[in-house]
């Protein structure tokens, strides 16, 4: 069965492109587009307003780092979904590139029915829809996925929502960083509990001084608390 979804794949390695585009498209993901560079990539992406990006790191011009920040600078693609797909390992390489706005990290070689089930997983949290959530002067709403301070929308990541809005439809329950990795991304999301700290840390710069009410329960996690 078809889903309409919009994907665009940037990838270098032709075998590799053609295979994952080959995959996505026999399980009922059609409109998938390609391309081998950032800067065509960029043209594209500005072109067509994707609904998910599967991004290379490695790739001849603009690399895909740069490419995933300049993504999340623009408004049009603040709620794309951009997956990270690359042979770069090391934990430094992976904070960066969530650090960057990233919604996943799927590292080389991989299987594409992993990618699918991921990229699914994805796609289905963004069109849920979700509840309003009121605290303070923070609303959030979760079928248009916008969040506002005093009624000023503020900009966050796909993950950041999730997490300030778990948190904030359970306020004083404490969340481990486990738990917040397990609802945020799903039980079999491999992270750490930096990843979840330096999101926290972002959060709280955008969120000025709402950011009294969440909390940092030492040892344990997080919680929103405070009225």
């Amino acid at each position: 069965m078809s889903e309409q979804y919009r994907i665009l794949l940037v990838e270098d390695d032709a075998t590799i492109r053609n295979l994952t585009r080959m995959h996505l498209n026999m399980n009922g993901l059609e409109e998938v587009y390609s391309v081998a560079d950032g800067e065509s990539a960029w043209k594209l992406a500005k072109r067509i307003h994707p609904d998910a990006i599967l991004l290379d790191i490695m790739l001849p011009g603009v690399d895909g780092l740069t490419l995933l920040k300049n993504f999340r600078s623009e408004l049009a693609f603040q709620d794309t979904v951009i997956m990270l797909i690359t042979a770069k390992v090391e934990d430094g390489d992976i904070i960066a590139g969530l650090e960057a706005g990233a919604d996943d990290y799927i590292l080389k070689p991989f299987s594409n029915h992993v990618l699918l089930a991921r990229l699914r997983g994805h796609l289905r949290r963004r069109s849920q829809d979700g509840q309003t959530v009121f605290f303070g002067n923070l609303c959030m709403d979760g079928d248009s996925r916008i969040a506002r301070l005093g009624g000023v929308k503020i900009s966050l990541t796909a993950d950041e929502f999730d997490t300030l809005l778990l948190l904030a439809s359970n306020p004083e329950k404490v969340f481990t960083r486990r738990q917040i990795i397990d609802n945020v991304k799903g039980g079999d999301y491999p992270s750490t509990d930096r990843v979840v700290d330096i999101r926290m840390m972002k959060l709280r710069r955008k969120l000025g001084d709402w950011a009294e009410h969440l909390v940092t329960v030492r040892g344990v996690g997080y919680k929103v608390t405070g009225l």
